[in-house]
Formats: structure tokens, C-alpha cells, sequence
């Protein structure tokens, strides 16, 4: 199940609303949380909904014993078996067939293993409860059910945003009462729809028209020379579509999840800041997919040293993490190669590249976006002939044309499309809303928190009738 399926916004979605607002405490509203959470992930997966459950036990169980702890190393060591384990069982899902190819053919029984949805998501927000249960930031929960529902909450599991339980340990399960946000919540979700079911989905479409999608492994050969018969201009067109398509439909989910928080007084912590506006890599990868970014930072970066033990210390921590970071976006060759493309940057950035971009304002932005452009190639394609293909090809190194009428027919047909995603990568709308919303002008706040999120809904369903199959594309990792 998707957020973007009618299924969830007519049927599961209301449902489980509803029954939390009819909850007078909020242990009732959790039990609804967690048997709607349970629900939603089983849909999909009904087998592995009980992996998800055995990986928040272990967490429970060794953060109690952390707690229970009489020395400071018996406090280690029931952390460092939480994070053995959760490492293993990632491991095992996601990467022993990425592990077995390195020393030959991968064994079919291990080709059959299926990615858990989500797995990537869960097991590092496990992974920060018990640390930070160690490190004293975050009590440790006597019930099992609780820990289970802070993983299980489907309103992120499946994609994000990352959240701590230290950030939101105290409105689940706090005396306080929920502090919910209707309004904001209700347009937030509204928003996220629409940049999915409206903008990422067609932007979508129009880059596998141009960029064929990522190939099986029996079709590189066909997909490459599709690939370098493509002009130049359809190529810089298919993959700037597809650029808008991963921001769109990654930053859509994460506003529908922070918005159905709303409804319920849940604050998830923001997942993008505008990354396409940035003027380096550095700044790009402070506004995208920020709790990852957190997350590799509070417990990888700092925990190995940071730039605190000298230079070469410093370009080894940042090697590992960025390594880490590709790898964690998918058990592929490529996305390890991505990640490390961003080491690059960020080495030559600060060496001094960082310092002369600081005068060129223009050049900066222009710089960053084909940067990020070309990591994207590399990010699709799993075969690195694919990704010469386009690279080559959107410099007319492959012999091919500059135009073709098709390449002119898409551009001129989703001219509008491209404007309005490119504009809704800026902040040029927030912008304008916070103007209006400072004249506190009754008519505008109708407008705003009614209207607009009733017809952006319903564009959004309009949209999604017929469409049978739209998932977002952060649900592989």
C-alpha cells in the first residue's frame, strides 16, 4: 500500500484517523497506531511485517539491558549486540547478493531474496534508540509495544523522514496531551499528493520516454544503444525530468508523512530544504535527505573522529561515509560509485574549489546542478555501460544528433510540466505563502488551509484513477 493509492486516501487512511480521534487517551490513539501500522506494512509484505517485529525485540530487549547495565562495558556490549544484529539482518536482506558477486556468480537462492520495504528506514531508527538509550539522550521503554510501534509508524516506515526516538519519544507517549494541527497537517498532506500524483509521476514518465528505464541484466546491451542513438537534447531533457522526479516524489512522501504527523501531534523533523537552489555539494547535501545526512553524521562522522585527528584522519571518516551513504541508497556498484562521487566533490570543495565559487554567484548554481545531474545518471543505472551511454551522449560524444523531433515534440509538450515542477523546487511558493499569511487576511486562510487542499485533492484523484501502479522511489531502499 502507497500513500498515493486510493485505497490508503479513501479507505485505510480515513479509517485509522478516525479511530485515533475518537480515542480519549493517548494509549487508545497508540493501540490504533500500531494495529493501522502493522496493517499497512503487512499489506505488501505480510512475511516480513515479522522481521520488522523480531528487529524492534532485539532493540527493546538490549536496550533494557543497557540500562540494567552495572558497568560501562556491560552498557557497550548490549549496545554494540543491537547493532550486530541489526547490521547483520540488513546485511542478509539487502546486500549478500552485492557480497557473493564479488567472488562469482550469485547463488539463486540468494537472487531470491526480496528487499523487506523499508528495511533501511527502520533498522537505523532501531539502531538510534538504543544508542541513544546508551548514551542517556532517550529513556528505555518497558514495554515491547512501544518500541515496536515507534518502528512500525506507518506514516514514515516505509520511506522516511529518519526520526529519533528522542525527537518524538515524548508526543507518542507523554502525558502531555497531542497537540494537533489540522489545518497545517491537512494541507501538508494535500501538497505532498499533489507533487507525487501531479508533477513526479508525469516527470516520470516523460524521463523513461527518453532515458529508457534501469535495464535487467539480459537487456544492457539493447538498452545501451537505445541510449546512444538518443540526441543530445533528448538526453539532457530525460535526465533533468528525471532529477525532477526524484526530488518530487522523495519530498512528496516525506511532506504526506509529516502532514498526517500533524493531524495527530506528531512533529517529524523536515527532509528537504530546497537541495536544487544550493551553490556547492556541500550545501546540497545539508538541504537533501537531511536525517540521513543527521544520521551519518551523529553516528558515524563524530563517533570516528570527525576533522578533529588531523587531515588524512578527516579523508578517511568522510570516505567511509560517503561510502556508506551510496550503499545505503542500494546493494549496486553504482550506488557506491554515486556515493563516492560526492566524496570527490566535497574533497575538491574543500581543497579549494569551495573558496573560488564564493565569487562566481551564477556559475555556483549552475555548477551544483551539473554536478547533481550527472550523479543522477550514475544513480539509475546499475550497468555502467548505460551511464556511459548518457554521459557520453549528452555531450555528443556518441556521434548523435543534436535534436530529433521527437526530443523537440516531448519538450514542447511538457514545456508547462518542467516549468511548474522546476518553480516547485524553489521556494518561490513557501515564499509568497508566508507574505500572505502575514497579512492575516481571514479570506486567504480559507483559501489556504480549504480550498486549495480540496482541489488539489481532487486534481491528485483525478489523476491517480486508472493509474494502477505509482510507487515512490525511495520505497526500494
Amino acid at each position: 500500500m502507497v500513500f498515493s493509492s486510493l485505497i490508503f486516501l479513501y479507505a485505510f487512511f480515513p479509517l485509522s484517523l478516525l479511530g485515533c480521534v475518537l480515542c480519549r487517551t493517548k494509549a487508545q490513539r497508540n493501540t490504533v497506531l500500531l494495529v493501522s501500522s502493522l496493517i499497512f506494512y503487512a499489506w505488501g509484505e505480510p512475511v516480513y511485517v515479522l522481521l520488522l517485529m523480531f528487529m524492534a525485540l532485539t532493540s527493546w530487549f538490549c536496550a533494557l539491558r543497557v540500562v540494567a547495565g552495572q558497568t560501562q562495558r556491560a552498557r557497550k556490549a548490549w549496545t554494540a549486540l543491537a547493532c550486530v544484529i541489526d547490521v547483520a539482518l540488513i546485511g542478509f536482506f539487502k546486500y549478500a547478493g552485492l557480497f557473493c558477486s564479488i567472488f562469482g556468480p550469485v547463488p539463486p537462492f540468494i537472487a531470491r531474496i526480496a528487499l523487506p520495504i523499508g528495511i533501511s528506514f527502520y533498522t537505523f531508527q532501531l539502531m538510534t534508540y538504543v544508542v541513544d538509550v546508551f548514551r542517556g539522550d532517550a529513556p528505555a521503554q518497558r514495554r515491547y509495544r512501544d518500541v515496536l510501534l515507534y518502528a512500525a509508524l506507518f506514516h514514515q516506515c516505509i520511506a522516511g523522514p529518519i526520526v529519533r526516538y528522542k525527537a518524538i519519544g515524548a508526543e507518542l507517549f507523554g502525558e502531555a496531551p497531542a497537540k494537533n494541527e489540522w489545518a497545517p497537517g491537512v494541507s501538508r498532506f494535500c501538497v505532498g499528493l499533489a507533487k507525487k500524483a501531479l508533477l513526479a509521476n508525469p516527470c516520470g514518465a516523460l524521463a523513461d520516454a527518453l532515458i529508457v528505464p534501469n535495464p535487467a541484466a539480459d537487456g544492457v546491451a539493447a538498452a545501451a544503444e537505445a541510449l546512444k542513438s538518443q540526441s543530445v537534447l533528448g538526453l539532457w531533457l530525460g535526465v533533468a525530468a528525471y532529477a525532477l522526479q526524484i526530488y518530487l516524489d522523495f519530498s512528496a512522501y516525506s511532506d504526506m508523512a509529516i502532514g498526517m504527523g500533524k493531524m495527530l501531534g506528531l512533529h517529524y523533523p523536515e527532509n528537504f530544504d530546497y537541495p536544487y537552489t544550493a551553490h556547492s555539494v556541500k550545501e546540497f547535501w545539508r538541504r537533501w535527505h537531511m536525517t540521513l545526512g543527521a544520521f551519518f553524521r551523529d553516528y558515524v562522522y563524530i563517533p570516528l573522529g570527525g576533522n578533529r585527528r588531523g587531515a588524512l584522519r578527516w579523508v578517511g571518516n568522510m570516505l567511509v561515509v560517503w561510502a556508506l551513504t551510496g550503499l545505503w541508497h542500494g546493494a549496486s556498484w553504482n550506488f557506491l560509485l554515486w556515493g563516492l562521487w560526492y566524496f570527490v566533490f566535497l574533497l575538491i570543495e574543500r581543497a579549494f574549489l569551495g573558496r573560488a565559487l564564493e565569487k562566481l554567484p551564477v556559475v555556483r548554481n549552475l555548477y551544483l546542478l551539473l554536478v547533481v545531474l550527472l550523479g543522477w545518471v550514475l544513480f539509475r543505472y546499475s550497468d555502467l555501460q548505460c551511464v556511459a551511454a548518457v554521459v557520453r551522449g549528452m555531450f555528443g560524444a556518441n556521434g548523435n544528433a543534436l535534436s530529433s523531433f521527437t526530443a523537440l515534440t516531448m519538450a514542447k509538450n511538457k514545456v508547462f510540466l518542467l516549468l511548474v515542477s522546476a518553480v516547485a523546487c524553489t521556494p518561490l511558493v513557501k515564499r509568497l505563502g508566508a507574505k500572505l499569511d502575514g497579512r492575516g487576511s481571514r479570506a486567504w486562510t480559507a483559501v489556504r488551509y480549504g480550498a486549495i487542499p480540496a482541489a488539489l485533492l481532487l486534481l491528485s484523484t483525478a489523476a491517480l484513477v486508472g493509474d494502477s501502479y505509482n510507487p515512490f522511489i525511495y520505497f526500494q531502499f
